[in-house]
């Protein structure tokens, strides 16, 4: 028996299907409980152990699909869903995804397919320039970007070009030392920073976690400037500085100005990371949280979060490509071919550590094409009011206070002065269905966190959300 591939014609007939799926998806999410009401195991119990022996129809997996899997999804595009930053899966960037998927490009080599490399380039400098990050990322000087799939990948690959440029190439052929060499980010910094230190070799123990201002969360540059000086006094070399634009506890923004000057003095490779936040500097009153990304060595922010682009797509440019070429850099005979070999071309494999990778640019391009920049401004600035809605909702009332003065669209708050009250209002909205709103420490005190950005949040959620907060609000 022949496998049951279908024809053109009836892969459009099932493509109509699963798009109408998904319509149907996105249009009942508004009823549906936000975080998954299942207990571990149960989806697992539900599925069949032991695949088909015979082909089974589109029909069948659809309905497994309503049966067994949508109860078990927390559901990331619902409205009322706000524990983490967005992870946008717009229309847009549906159909973009699609195409890409439809066209199933490998784009490893610009050898492999030409347009894939030629976009990328193109699409990630007209968003450089929307963003308005400096000229020396752009792609026709000694810098350039490239997409990533997170900014996890990203950082790690900042931390092997920064390693190559502070060696001079030694870390690429002979390791690293144990003991020799240092990064920096603050406290708040983002867990990819110590999971970069440990896949690059460095270790944990690389890590120097600065102190922040207890009252805005922001990187203290007085205690870097200490940690770097420590640190070269006893024989360790500065390798990398990170900046957070925008952190996960609390949306702060390191003051990344005067962080790039401390970086300077000692050589330091400096990282900006503003995977959440940057992309909201395609609004120009939002341009703020880019003071100083002009001294920076790399830079990287997600399409995927907040900018309406299906996961997985990650915008990362560096100021001078060399170091990274100089540390990712390998050509296997298998992959020799004459347009890599006259140096005309770029090879994305030599720009991270994975050598296969997707024709993201394809559904990145679909969504500034299509939404504009007029549009894409207009969604941030829907975040952005939204958040400055709920915040005024939890100002006017005795009995919340806001933890950390709200960054563009995440607010912190929490109930006065109990963290126990706190804590179970949290589980009793999520429980509840209604909404769904993580956690975090700030100072060592609990605070809940409100992340707004989705495309399908009205100010009816937010209005809904903050009705479930205080109908929840456990008693004294």
């Amino acid at each position: 028996m022949s496998a049951p591939h279908l024809t053109p014609d009836e892969f459009r007939e099932q493509g109509h299907r699963v798009v109408d799926w998904i319509a149907d998806y996105w249009e009942s999410l508004d009823g549906l409980p936000v975080l998954a009401q299942v207990q571990p195991g149960d989806v697992t119990a539900s599925l069949p152990t032991a695949l088909p022996e015979r082909p089974e129809p589109l029909e069948a997996v659809l309905a497994d699909l309503d049966e067994h899997l949508v109860p078990g999804l927390t559901h990331w595009q619902h409205p009322r869903f706000f524990a983490y930053f967005p992870a946008n899966s717009s229309p847009a960037g549906v159909l973009g995804d699609l195409l890409s998927s439809g066209i199933g490009a490998q784009g490893m080599l610009w050898a492999t397919s030409p347009a894939a490399t030629e976009l990328e380039q193109v699409v990630l400098d007209q968003l450089r320039q929307a963003l308005g990050l400096p000229d020396s990322f752009a792609r026709d000087g000694l810098g350039g970007g490239v997409i990533q799939d997170t900014a996890s990948t990203a950082t790690f690959t900042a931390v092997l070009a920064a390693l190559h440029r502070a060696t001079g190439g030694a870390a690429r052929r002979d390791g690293v030392p144990g003991g020799a060499f240092a990064i920096y980010g603050s406290t708040q910094a983002h867990s990819s920073l110590l999971k970069a230190a440990m896949m690059s070799g460095l270790g944990e123990g690389a890590v120097r976690s600065i102190a922040v201002d207890p009252e805005t969360q922001a990187m203290d540059v007085t205690a870097l400037r200490e940690a770097m000086a420590a640190d070269v006094a006893a024989g360790v070399r500065p390798v990398l500085v990170q900046s957070a634009v925008g952190t996960t506890s609390t949306g702060a923004v390191d003051p990344t100005a005067a962080i790039a000057a401390v970086a300077r003095e000692h050589g330091a490779w400096l990282h900006v990371d503003a995977a959440w936040a940057g992309v909201a500097a395609v609004c120009p009153e939002h341009r703020w949280i880019h003071d100083g990304v002009e001294h920076a060595d790399s830079y990287v922010t997600n399409p995927h979060k907040w900018l309406l682009t299906t996961f997985d797509c990650s915008a990362f440019w560096v100021r001078d490509r060399a170091a990274l070429l100089g540390a990712l850099s390998i050509l296997p005979e298998y992959l020799r071919n004459p347009a890599s070999e006259s140096g005309a071309v770029v090879d994305y494999r030599d720009w991270h550590p994975q050598l296969g990778r997707r024709f993201r640019a394809l559904k990145l391009w679909t969504v500034l094409r299509t939404y504009g920049l007029s549009g894409l401004r207009a969604h941030i600035r829907t975040g952005v009011g939204q958040a400055e809605r709920f915040a005024a909702l939890v100002r006017a009332d005795e009995r919340f206070e806001i933890v950390t003065e709200p960054v563009l669209g995440l607010v912190v708050f929490r109930v006065v002065g109990d963290d126990d009250r706190t804590m179970a209002l949290m589980e009793a909205l999520n429980a509840s269905g209604t909404a769904y709103l993580s956690h975090t420490k700030v100072e060592g005190r609990a605070a809940l966190r409100l992340a707004t950005g989705s495309w399908r949040t009205t100010d009816a959620d937010i209005d809904r959300t903050w009705e479930a907060l205080v109908g929840n609000l456990p008693a004294t």
